[in-house]
C-alpha cells in the first residue's frame, strides 16, 4: 500500500514514521520553502506538483492509495489542489488538520482576519512587536517606521523589512522559560502570530498569557471541505489499518 503524504509538518513526519512501521510505502511531499527541512523517513520528494493539474497527473503514474494532507494550516493551496485531485482521481484523502489554539482565562488575544490587519493593528497600538509568523509574510509589517520588530525565522528574509528591525534566526521548539526571557529582553509589548495550533510552538502563548502581553492573532483561511478530517497522525493510522 503506498501512501502520499503531504506536509513538513510534525505531524507529517511522525505519521511517516507509523506508516513505515505498519509496513506502507510512504511518499511525503515537501514544499521546499526551507533549504535543509526536517526529513520524514521513506521516499521524499521536494517542490510543487504544479497545481491540481499537476498532482492529479501525479497522481495516476504512481498508484497511490491514499493522500493525507498533513500540510500547515495556512498551506491552503496545497489543501485545495489535494481537495481537486482526489476528486478527479478517486483516490481517497483524508486531511490530517491539528486543531486550532482557543484563548484561555487571562489571554489577551486580538483576533484578525489577514496579516495586513495584523500589521495595522501592530503599528498603531504597540512599540515593541514580536512576529513569529515565519518569513513568507512580513511584507505587510515593512511600512512601519517607527516601532521595533524583533522577527524569528528558521532562514534569512528575503523581504523588505521594516526600518527597526531585529532577526533572530531559530528552529524551535522553545521552552516557556526561553520565550518569556526573549520577550523580556526586548521588552515585547505585542506578540503577532498565526492559529497553527499544536503543542510545539504553544509556548510563546502561554509565556504571553504569564507576561500580561498582547497577542494578535490571524485566524485561518478558509479550507476545503473534506469528508474525513482526523486530528493525530494516530488517527489516520487507525482508519487506515481498519480499512486495510
Amino acid at each position: 500500500m503506498h501512501a502520499l503524504i503531504l506536509g513538513g509538518t510534525h505531524e507529517g513526519r511522525e505519521l511517516a514514521r507509523l506508516l513505515v512501521d505498519a509496513g506502507w510505502y510512504v511518499t511525503s511531499s515537501l514544499a521546499g520553502r526551507v533549504a535543509a527541512p526536517r526529513l520524514p523517513v521513506g521516499e521524499v520528494r521536494v517542490g510543487g506538483f504544479g497545481g491540481p493539474a499537476g498532482l492529479t497527473r501525479w497522481l495516476m503514474g504512481s498508484q497511490i492509495d491514499v493522500i493525507i494532507d498533513a500540510t500547515h494550516p495556512f498551506a491552503e493551496r496545497i489543501s485545495y489542489s489535494a481537495a481537486e485531485a482526489a476528486n478527479a482521481t478517486g483516490v481517497p484523502l483524508i486531511a490530517l488538520h491539528r486543531p486550532a489554539w482557543t484563548p484561555e482565562p487571562r489571554d489577551k488575544w486580538i483576533l484578525v482576519q489577514s496579516m495586513a490587519e495584523a500589521a495595522r493593528i501592530a503599528a498603531q497600538q504597540f512599540h515593541h512587536v514580536f512576529l513569529t509568523i515565519g518569513r513568507q509574510q512580513l511584507a505587510p509589517f515593512a511600512d512601519d517606521p517607527h516601532n521595533l520588530y524583533v522577527i524569528r525565522a528558521v532562514e534569512p528574509p528575503q523581504v523588505v523589512l521594516p526600518k527597526r528591525n531585529r532577526v533572530i534566526l531559530s528552529r524551535g521548539p522553545f521552552t516557556v522559560a526561553d520565550e518569556k526571557k526573549l520577550m523580556r529582553d526586548n521588552q515585547i509589548d505585542c506578540v503577532v502570530t498565526k492559529n497553527s495550533g499544536g503543542e510545539l510552538t504553544r509556548a510563546k502563548l502561554v509565556a504571553a498569557r504569564e507576561l500580561g502581553i498582547t497577542v494578535i492573532m490571524v485566524q485561518r483561511p478558509q479550507l476545503p471541505k473534506v469528508k474525513t478530517v482526523v486530528h493525530t497522525p494516530a488517527e489516520v493510522l487507525q482508519m487506515l489499518s481498519d480499512s486495510v
